[in-house]
């Protein structure tokens, strides 16, 4: 997962060996990146960071992305064990991060170290999704990426609902929790 299925543009590379090296932690990428439904330019890139010290990884990402402590936001990630085994409870740090001048679109998600496994797990589950759901994928994406007719709101609650509920009956589900100072 610290490589991709699909290629980077030149300027992609760069941006993620930097903020790799500048974090001084591996960069994980899932989601479309890792299959066929990718639109280069168009789909966003998820990636997940995995650390002892989230606190001094966030404060990294926010001198090296340019963004306020605010655009991080907390969240808690019920991840539906497959294995009958329950569900494990993750608590994590989501930011999105957009450079419209150079077309990228980057999903953050910052983990303590202790949860890796259950995330890659988690994720890998879903890079080979079968030829059916892969095709309704790029027709979504094409509906809302090309043809602008079907807003991210539903865009994006369909894509959640076809890669969860109907392709694996995966219950896993994050909430965001509003920080504060105190």
């Amino acid at each position: 997962m610290e490589t991709t299925r699909n290629d980077f543009s030149p300027y992609e590379k760069t941006f993620f060996n930097k903020m790799t090296n500048y974090i001084g932690e591996p960069i994980y990428f899932f989601g479309s990146i890792q299959r066929s439904d990718y639109f280069p330019g168009l789909s966003d890139i998820d990636i997940d960071i995995f650390t002892f010290d989230e606190k001094t990884t966030l404060i990294k990402l926010q001198k090296f992305l340019n963004m306020d402590k605010s655009d991080f936001k907390k969240f808690v990630y019920k991840i539906d064990k497959k294995d009958n085994k329950g569900n494990e409870i993750v608590v994590g740090y989501k930011t999105k991060y957009i450079d419209t001048e150079n077309s990228l679109t980057v999903e953050i998600s910052v983990f303590n170290e202790k949860y890796k496994e259950s995330i890659l797990t988690e994720h890998r589950s879903k890079f080979n999704l079968p030829f059916y759901i892969t095709w309704f994928l790029m027709f979504l994406k094409v509906l809302h990426y090309n043809l602008d007719i079907l807003p991210i709101y539903y865009y994006s609650l369909i894509k959640k609902t076809i890669t969860n509920k109907f392709y694996d009956g995966n219950k896993s589900e994050f909430v965001v929790v509003e920080l504060t100072d105190k």
